[in-house]
């Protein structure tokens, strides 16, 4: 007996049986942090997954041992989302089977240095703006227009709590991720006329190499920012991701703030 009957028979339905789609995640930046824990979390639930990153054998590193450990399909795009040609031209090379992109995670970001705006470091301001702000828009830019032409899509930006108001020595890093709501909240609107869902996260303080990227290295001092309070980890941000993804078609899980216990906003920490 065919398949689709027995499942009509078992079921009391009349439809033919169909297999379930392989859904597929393509996340930027996904070699560490939150991005390699969005990795994860969607690998755990049986989703194909692109997986961006500069470091080759890091990105291969990673790459295998997802597809190891979760038995999952795994594609890899080597480009730095700083590079717009670069990534223009990997995303339209990525196979035919592999371009039914159902959620978009751009995650890609950093902050480098504590510095005051006007004696800070200019190649810190500029990697910012071009990693936080011009990396997220080139690779929406390749990948939101399928989404709309199939009819279905989501995309994910990894904002910040920094995004919302300005601190002392980041204003530059606090501007790139107000530009990333301001962003996703017009990409809403645009999008609007579609079935295609749009999510802004906004972590406050997680514990990933964020700070030791900050601090150029310095692994001492980034460990005292989180010192007295226990941050969010990559895991808890990849939960709400998950969440927003994995919400009816008709919810559109728009913008989330996550925050530690003790963290009130992106400055009023209470340290024990």
């Amino acid at each position: 007996m065919q398949k689709s009957v027995i499942f009509a028979a078992e079921y009391g339905m009349t439809r033919p049986y169909r297999e379930p789609t392989m859904k597929t995640v393509f996340i930027t930046g996904a070699t560490s942090g939150i991005g390699k824990a969005c990795a994860r979390k969607f690998a755990q639930q049986g989703w194909r997954l692109i997986l961006n990153g500069r470091k080759p054998e890091v990105l291969q590193e990673t790459a295998d041992s997802l597809s190891s450990e979760y038995g999952v399909q795994v594609h890899t795009l080597l480009f730095d989302v700083r590079d717009r040609q670069a990534a223009k031209e990997a995303i339209a090379a990525i196979p035919q089977e592999w371009k039914d992109i159902d959620v978009l995670i751009n995650n890609a970001g950093l902050a480098l240095g504590l510095d005051k705006e006007h004696t800070g470091d200019w190649g810190d301001f500029e990697t910012m703006i071009d990693t936080n702000v011009k990396g997220l828009l080139t690779v929406t830019m390749c990948v939101v227009p399928g989404m709309v032409e199939r009819g279905r899509g989501h995309i994910i930006n990894i904002g910040s709590v920094a995004g919302d108001a300005a601190y002392a020595g980041g204003s530059v890093y606090c501007a790139t991720k107000a530009a990333v709501k301001t962003l996703s909240d017009g990409l809403r609107i645009d999008l609007a006329d579609t079935p295609v869902r749009v999510t802004n996260l906004k972590p406050g303080l997680v514990e990933t190499n964020f700070s030791v990227t900050r601090f150029h290295g310095d692994k001492e001092r980034a460990d005292n920012v989180y010192k007295g309070i226990k941050p969010l980890t990559g895991d808890d941000i990849a939960d709400v991701a998950w969440y927003a993804a994995s919400a009816p078609e008709h919810v559109q899980i728009a913008e989330v703030l996550i925050l530690a216990t003790h963290q009130a906003s992106g400055t009023v920490v209470c340290r024990k």
